[in-house]
């Protein structure tokens, strides 16, 4: 009570007193602060019954008064007093020792207004990083402290600093000396040392014998002399690699750094209190950010943040349910990482295990994120420590195992963050993580050389039909992703020679072209409805769609491009008229898929666009056709699939056709020759998706005879698959019948895809 009267007292007694010279108020003002330690007895007073935080607010308003009425960049007496005493020296020894209670919170508050209310760098000076660094150091130490608000604004403040600035950064690479030459800085100041601060002079006598040395480039050697001249001949820094060399008087030298902003950061991700785990993520965003290379590699190799970033993903991988229904895997809302706020009690649509599936995506959310904005070289490591520590490590078992629950639910999680990923160098590592590394073409004998890879292609032919969607479902998401080597891995390599064709020497009659640039007796497409524009504000005439590329003695009309009437008539009447139902139901036409061709091949070119594809197929006079061909794993199982249409459940093929819909997509003459040229010359024993087509149709054919009202059934099926008829009684055949279905809207798939590349490619 007596200690409240003497601070209103003294406040009325500096407001009545005249205005002193800002130095002048400024050392009084820090005398006050000094005397409270030599003339005190009671030191368990907290320090809000003294006049310290009084004081130090005076002392800011002072220093920003002063920055104030002094030219930009000019340092005033006030700041060189604060500098030269080492004012901030000494708050850091009263605020480790908490003395008097409560006094690490103002130090806190002192150091975080001083760096965000002053406009000049302050953080070069070693009176000032010095310190810093040493008050960092006792961030995070003890979670849930009264104090990690206050912890967490400084760090963040410092963070921000070196945003602006990255170049200071190299002042918090510090060495570590665990050597018995230095003895650290006293915890303790003594009341000689506050009496010493008292006076104006600028000679205060005081040295601190560091605990580190800065290995810091831009630090002056004069300030380390001063510091400690007796070992400055001994030490020898190199700023390249920021080591330092043993030490004469040194028991043990330990050269690798110490990146204590780091590792306080990474304490308080730990807290508790999830506003603080938010800003300390935040901070940590904030410096993997920063372009220094010294920084990124003491980041990676010298801290825990990969161990953080990996340990956290597993345990909360872990904690998921053995069983997570795959569809509220796949619907649970978009998590960003800094809002991964949820009450089961507040939510309508929650599912056991919600709570934990949102916690794990959010911090994938944020590995992601911090990845994504990380220098190179760091954004490196941390992607490669996620793939040994967690894909392999801990995703890797579950996908293998022999469960059909687990399997089903593992994949499901793997296809969710297939989805979510945005970091390109993670994105790379997933895809190693599910592909391999391989580039060379496969053979049948080492299709099981990843043996993930190979597990995870087999589930696509799985004897569970939600096994096997699902991992469709994942590849199709993979194949859209911006990474050369998913569809280079998959497909591309094995038909870089395109050795599935047999080279035929053109015969004369093949180049009997007539002179509009069609072959003759080709059906006038201008004239066929299903070609009318692709959309109304097409401004180019049907014409000039379909003409054929001009022949140059750089392209021979047998460049692998059949003309585009040819191809999309062939795909068309592939499945005979008794067996299509689409033209007795309005807006189901071939028309209806060129809008959608059109938009999807311009999204797939644009991602193509800077892997620098061929524009035509690689001569066959330089192509290895001697070699024996295998379309790969991959198109082995969706070729197999695909020839049991009749024979799988309806989303079981949505689902196969789909993938293969989006591989004939791509940009690549060898992928376009090999899925949508039907005239391609295929050599013995190979086969091509036209050629599994035409043997399903076959086979349709004959089994089309055995059905008493085959076509009445077939439309009432179409109806009901799109609403327009209640569900009734049980149709017999009804797999074969639903399978012929998406067999003809296949056909009028791939027919508008080969229509739109062929558009594109006569226009480019």
């Amino acid at each position: 009570m007596f200690s409240k009267f003497t601070s209103i007292l003294q406040h009325a007694v500096e407001a009545l007193a005249p205005s002193l010279p800002l130095q002048e108020d400024f050392v009084y003002h820090w005398k006050a602060i000094t005397h409270y330690y030599i003339e005190t007895s009671d030191d368990k007073a907290p320090v809000t019954d003294t006049n310290i935080p009084s004081h130090l607010e005076q002392m800011l308003d002072i220093l920003v008064q002063e920055e104030n009425e002094r030219e930009s960049g000019e340092t005033g007496p006030c700041m060189e007093y604060l500098l030269h005493h080492k004012i901030l020296e000494t708050l850091y020894t009263l605020g480790k020792a908490d003395c008097p209670p409560g006094m690490k919170q103002q130090v806190l508050v002192f150091y975080t207004k001083l760096l965000g209310r002053i406009r000049q760098p302050l953080l070069p000076h070693v009176n000032v990083h010095r310190p810093v660094q040493k008050l960092i150091r006792l961030c995070g130490e003890v979670l849930a402290t009264p104090t990690e608000n206050e912890e967490i604004q400084f760090l963040c403040i410092v963070c921000a600093k070196l945003k602006q600035d990255p170049y200071l950064v190299n002042f918090f690479l510090e060495n570590k000396l665990k050597s018995l030459a230095y003895k650290g800085v006293p915890t303790v100041i003594s009341e000689d040392t506050l009496k010493g601060q008292d006076s104006l002079s600028t000679d205060t006598g005081q040295s601190h014998q560091p605990e580190e040395l800065s290995g810091a480039a831009g630090m002056e050697r004069a300030e380390l002399e001063d510091e400690c001249p007796h070992h400055m001949d001994d030490l020898s820094t190199s700023l390249d690699n920021l080591t330092v060399t043993s030490l004469p008087e040194a028991s043990v030298v330990r050269p690798n750094q110490d990146y204590n902003l780091v590792n306080s950061l990474l304490n308080l991700t730990r807290s508790p209190d999830g506003r603080i785990a938010v800003k300390a993520c935040e901070g940590l965003m904030l410096l993997v950010s920063l372009p220094e290379p010294a920084a990124a590699k003491c980041l990676t190799q010298s801290t825990c943040l990969c161990e953080l970033l990996t340990d956290r993903l597993a345990s909360l991988y872990k904690a998921l349910p053995q069983s997570v229904d795959p569809l509220d895997i796949e619907t649970v809302e978009a998590i960003n990482w800094g809002l991964d706020s949820y009450s089961h009690k507040e939510d309508a649509s929650a599912f056991p295990g919600k709570r934990a599936l949102i916690s794990f995506l959010s911090w994938f959310d944020y590995c992601d994120q911090l990845i994504k904005e990380a220098q190179k070289t760091a954004a490196v490591a941390l992607a490669k420590a996620v793939h040994e520590r967690f894909f392999i490590g801990v995703m890797e078992p579950q996908l293998m195992q022999t469960s059909e629950m687990g399997i089903l639910t593992s994949t499901a999680l793997l296809h969710r963050i297939v989805r979510q990923v945005t970091s390109d160098v993670l994105l790379q590592e997933m895809v190693f993580f599910i592909l391999g590394e391989q580039r060379e073409p496969e053979t049948l004998a080492e299709i099981s050389r990843h043996p993930l890879r190979h597990r995870l292609i087999e589930h696509c032919d799985h004897i569970s039909d939600e096994i096997s969607i699902m991992t469709l479902r994942m590849f199709e998401h993979l194949l859209q992703k911006p990474n050369e080597h998913i569809l280079y891995n998959l497909v591309l390599r094995n038909l870089e020679e395109r050795n599935y064709t047999e080279y035929k020497p053109l015969c004369p009659e093949d180049k009997d072209v007539v002179e509009n640039g069609l072959i003759a007796g080709a059906v006038d497409l201008e004239e066929d409805p299903l070609f009318t524009d692709i959309s109304p504000d097409n401004t180019l005439s049907n014409q000039e769609w379909l003409s054929s590329p001009p022949t140059t003695p750089d392209h021979p009309k047998n460049d692998g491009k059949t003309e585009v009437h040819k191809i999309v008539n062939s795909f068309l009447c592939l499945v005979p008229d008794e067996a299509k139902s689409s033209y007795h139901v309005e807006g189901t036409g071939y028309d209806t898929y060129l809008r959608d061709a059109h938009r999807q091949f311009r999204d797939y070119c644009a991602i193509c666009l800077r892997w620098e594809w061929p524009g035509s197929p690689k001569a066959l006079e330089k192509c290895n056709l001697e070699a024996a061909f295998f379309e790969g794993h991959f198109l082995k199982v969706l070729f197999d699939r695909m020839g049991r249409i009749l024979d799988q459940p309806y989303d079981v093929n949505l689902q196969v056709t789909s993938v293969l819909s989006r591989l004939s997509l791509f940009p690549h003459p060898h992928i376009h020759e090999y899925l949508l040229d039907p005239y391609v010359n295929l050599a013995s024993g190979c086969r091509s998706l036209f050629s599994v087509i035409v043997r399903v149709v076959g086979d349709l054919m004959v089994r089309i005879q055995r059905i008493q009202d085959f076509t009445p059934k077939l439309l009432l099926v179409r109806k009901r698959l799109l609403g327009l008829e209640p569900e009734g009684p049980i149709i017999d055949h009804i797999t074969l019948l639903e399978g012929v279905i998406v067999l003809e809207e296949f056909c009028k798939e791939l027919a508008a895809i080969a229509f739109v590349k062929y558009h594109a490619s006569s226009t480019s």
